[in-house]
């Protein structure tokens, strides 16, 4: 039994070990590239933000805590 629980030990400690990696200085650059960024476009964003709330009929809660409801 307690084999199984070393075992299993070490298979998630090895998985959580390769989860993070370090990102080398030569990889910045492509980390950094416009098209990595969540809102690249801030026009995009704010049509998408539109037509999100004509569809739904609420707005805010994107960004911040609470929704768009207004019931609270």
């Amino acid at each position: 039994m307690t084999s199984k629980r070393i075992l299993l030990l070490v298979l998630c400690s090895g998985i959580l070990m390769t989860g993070c990696t370090q990102v080398r200085p030569w990889e910045r650059g492509y980390l950094a590239r416009d098209e990595m960024l969540w809102d690249a476009d801030a026009l995009e964003r704010q049509l998408n933000d539109h037509i999100f709330f004509s569809k739904e009929a609420s707005s805010g809660g994107s960004s911040a805590a609470g929704g768009g409801c207004g019931c609270n």
